[in-house]
């Protein structure tokens, strides 16, 4: 034992570090490995391993306006015209989403707080307005040296973004669409992204595929279902879509960002500082930066899917004031498809574990926060094939 504390202390006294341990498993979960960096000092190629939370628990959308959220034994209570609407165990609920005109108690607030959980807050539009968080969290140097690196620009992590954002894109096109002429421009506009010296370079390539996407959107959606619905594709269109299909892309977006910055605040980020998206425009950049690569694959699936299995409806939209929107059972409809492929289970494509798609967000943040503390070499995004 003496001897042990003896080479102990000369280690520590001494100037220069000893040579790491050669394919010790024990180095997998040592909290030193970001200090000693074994593979990298013995020139061998590095995949830090990211482990996102898997808690037994859900993400509560709140849809129905006019109710009232609250706590009660321990219980998160939905009361609307006096009636209770809904029951869930606190112990189920990891985030709660609210969207539109929907009363938390402070009670309520209060206790989520204390169980770390984050309250989004969006229209019934499904556009993010705010959210609410605890006032301690981890990582606080991280936002520092994330707002550090935020303004002086890091262009691999966007080019990583777009690179894959485009990739599923054109996977999700082939899937399900009739354009493979397209899907091969597209692939070659993807091998380019690497190449782009500027953001306005890089939002000028995402804009190319983006119109060659959206352009032939239409093949994903069966014509006869279309024609039952009586709905046709006039092309992307934003905020403002009076449309059926953009609305259901717009509040699919909408749900998308609020997990993108649930994911970012639980690893202690900041949704605002992206590297992607301008910061000066006061929106969440990086959430939107994040999503990007998940547009595709999680949002634009959910509504094509919706569209082509006919569960969603015409009964589903209502005009308000010469305004198109969703009714609550519409958005009660696409929340579900939601939650069922955020559940779903892929491969995930850098570190060869199975998680789901709410946790590949997460892993991707993990991935973020890594990049910006230095533990992790670069940003590499999530592909599907």
């Amino acid at each position: 034992a003496e001897e042990y504390v003896h080479t102990t202390r000369a280690l520590i006294d001494n100037p220069t570090a000893p040579q790491p341990l050669e394919d010790s498993p024990r180095c997998s979960w040592c909290s030193h490995i970001s200090v000693c960096l074994p593979d990298e000092s013995r020139g061998k190629e590095n995949i830090t391993r990211v482990v996102a939370s898997n808690p037994d628990s859900q993400v509560a959308h709140l849809t129905t306006q006019g109710s009232r959220a609250t706590v009660q034994q321990g219980r998160l209570i939905v009361q609307h015209l006096g009636e209770t609407i809904s029951s869930v165990p606190l112990e189920r609920v990891h985030s709660l989403v609210v969207h539109g005109n929907i009363d938390v108690s402070s009670a309520l607030l209060r206790e989520l707080m204390w169980r770390n959980c984050t309250i989004i807050w969006c229209s019934s539009t499904g556009r993010v307005y705010g959210w609410s968080q605890p006032g301690t969290g981890p990582n606080g140097l991280a936002r520092v040296q994330q707002h550090v690196l935020s303004a002086q620009g890091h262009l691999p992590i966007a080019s990583a973004m777009i690179a894959s954002k485009i990739s599923n894109q054109a996977t999700l096109l082939r899937r399900n669409g009739h354009a493979a002429d397209v899907c091969r421009t597209m692939r070659d506009i993807q091998k380019h992204t690497p190449q782009a010296t500027s953001i306005p370079e890089l939002l000028g390539i995402e804009g190319e595929a983006a119109s060659l996407y959206f352009g032939n959107f239409a093949t994903m959606l069966k014509e006869d279902v279309l024609a039952e619905l009586g709905w046709t594709w006039a092309g992307r269109q934003g905020r403002g879509a009076n449309d059926p299909i953009n609305i259901l892309l717009n509040y699919a977006y909408g749900v998308l960002s609020s997990e993108c910055i649930r994911a970012i605040l639980t690893c202690g980020l900041d949704p605002h500082a992206g590297f992607l998206h301008s910061s000066s425009r006061n929106k969440p950049a990086l959430a939107l930066d994040l999503m990007e690569e998940f547009r595709a694959v999680i949002a634009d699936s959910v509504v094509v899917s919706l569209i082509n299995r006919k569960q969603v409806k015409a009964a589903h939209f209502t005009a308000v004031g010469g305004s198109y929107r969703l009714t609550p059972e519409g958005r009660k409809t696409v929340i579900a498809a939601f939650e069922k492929r955020m559940a779903t289970e892929i491969t995930h494509p850098t570190y060869g574990y199975s998680v789901t798609w709410r946790r590949a967000i997460e892993v991707q943040a993990r991935m973020l926060l890594g990049v910006i503390n230095g533990t992790t070499r670069e940003y590499t995004g999530v592909t599907v094939r």
